[in-house]
């Protein structure tokens, strides 16, 4: 078996092109691998994604999985932990020690995930937020929590890069 990337993103049946654009825009540029599980929520194409993406979407290592189901067994048979960002977590992202390997869920913009994926991830993180505050765009929030394991892991790109 190879050696897990340092950190993964994964978009779980994203609704909207223009986030899964900017977060795929954000594994570009950190050297991230990124995940699609399908369906999608629009026609899942580089024309769609062209405008948040822009000339970045070739620089990311992107891998499509038809279902949840492809998508945790590849997780699993790689020993891989699989961490969701909810609003309903009980842990900050900044509380959580990440650890290489780890991949980040994120869940639809519109419903989150299931109940069952809930069940299947290894840990739940939430973001802080203010009283009243619902949730952050979720390529920002993906970015935010991103950004909080890169720094923990030394999974950064070196500025001598």
């Amino acid at each position: 078996m190879t050696a897990p990337s340092p950190l993964d993103l994964a978009l779980y049946q994203p609704d909207i092109a223009q986030n899964v654009g900017t977060s795929l825009r954000a594994c570009a540029c950190l050297g991230v691998p990124a995940h699609i599980i399908h369906p999608c929520g629009f026609a899942f194409s580089s024309k769609a994604l062209r405008r948040s993406g822009l000339d970045y979407l070739e620089h990311v290592a992107l891998t499509e999985h038809d279902e949840w189901s492809a998508f945790a067994g590849w997780a699993r048979a790689g020993g891989r932990r699989t961490v969701l960002l909810t609003a309903w977590g009980t842990v900050s992202h900044v509380d959580f020690a990440f650890a290489p390997g780890d991949i980040l869920l994120l869940g639809r913009e519109s419903a989150g995930v299931p109940a069952s994926v809930h069940e299947a991830v290894d840990a739940r993180l939430r973001i802080p937020l203010r009283p009243g505050m619902r949730s952050l765009n979720v390529a920002v929030a993906g970015a935010m929590v991103l950004g909080e394991a890169l720094r923990q892991t030394s999974g950064f790109p070196s500025l001598e890069e």
